[in-house]
C-alpha cells in the first residue's frame, strides 16, 4: 500500500523515453531497452574506435555500447546521468556492457578498471562522477580492482562537446597526471568513458598512464558519437 501511494505521487518514469515505468520494469523501460542502438563492436570485433587512435595512442580493444546521436534516446540517457542527477544509469550501462565483455577473450586479460576522472570542483558539484557507477559494475562483471585514485583531473575545463579535434586535444594535452604509478605497473587496464568523439581526452589519459612501467590499455565507453 506505501508503495502504491509513493507510486501515485512520485510515479517513476524511463529515464530514456520519460514515459511511466511498470512494475516490473526499473530505470529504462523494456522498449527503449529494445530499441537503444547497441554496437555490438566487441562481438564483431569492429574496429571503429581503434580506428580513432591509429598513430596516436596503442590501444589494445575498444568498444561502447552505444551509438550517440542528437535528439536521441541516448543522448537523452547520458543528458539525465550527466545534468540532471540520474545517477542509476550509469551501473545499469555497466552492468549491460560488462555482462558482454566478461564473455569474450579480448577482455579476460583486464586486469582493473580505471574511469576518466572529473576535476575536484566538477566532482563536488555534480556529486558523482557520471562514469564510476559504469566503471564499478564493469569490473565487478570481470572480477577485477576498479581504482580512481590513479588517474587525476588536475585542471577544470568546460565542455568539449562543441570543440574541434584540434582544439580538444590541446586543451587536454596536459589536464592529468598519475599517481600510485607502481600499482598500475605490468597491468591490462581498461579505461572507462561516457562518449567517446574525437578521442581527445581518452588519449590524453591513455599517454598519462603510460608513464607506468608496461603496461596495456583497452578502452569502453558508453556511447561513441
Amino acid at each position: 500500500m506505501l508503495k502504491s501511494l509513493i507510486d501515485i505521487f512520485f510515479p517513476k518514469v524511463c529515464y530514456a523515453c520519460l514515459n511511466y515505468l511498470n512494475d516490473n520494469e526499473d530505470t529504462i523501460c523494456i522498449s527503449c531497452r529494445h530499441n537503444l542502438p547497441v554496437t555490438n563492436f566487441h562481438f564483431n570485433n569492429d574496429d571503429t574506435i581503434l580506428k580513432i587512435f591509429y598513430g596516436r595512442a596503442k590501444v589494445e580493444n575498444a568498444t561502447a555500447l552505444f551509438r550517440f546521436e542528437k535528439k536521441s534516446l541516448v543522448q537523452q540517457l547520458i543528458h539525465g546521468l550527466k545534468y540532471k542527477g540520474y545517477e542509476k544509469i550509469s551501473p545499469l550501462l555497466g552492468d549491460w556492457l560488462g555482462g558482454e565483455l566478461k564473455t569474450l577473450n579480448n577482455y579476460k586479460d583486464i586486469d582493473m578498471v580505471i574511469p576518466v576522472p572529473l576535476h575536484r570542483k566538477k566532482l563536488k558539484s555534480r556529486g558523482y562522477n557520471q562514469v564510476a557507477g559504469f566503471g564499478k559494475q564493469i569490473a565487478e562483471s570481470l572480477n577485477v580492482a576498479y581504482k580512481d585514485d590513479v588517474l587525476l583531473k588536475i585542471t577544470n575545463t568546460a565542455s568539449q562537446t562543441s570543440k574541434k579535434r584540434f582544439a580538444r586535444w590541446n586543451q587536454t594535452s596536459e589536464l592529468f597526471i598519475i599517481q600510485n604509478s607502481t600499482s598500475i605497473e605490468n597491468k591490462h587496464i581498461l579505461l572507462v568513458d561516457d562518449i567517446i568523439t574525437t578521442g581527445a581526452t581518452l588519449e590524453a589519459c591513455i599517454s598519462v598512464l603510460n608513464q607506468a612501467k608496461n603496461i596495456k590499455v583497452s578502452v569502453a565507453c558508453m556511447a561513441i558519437a
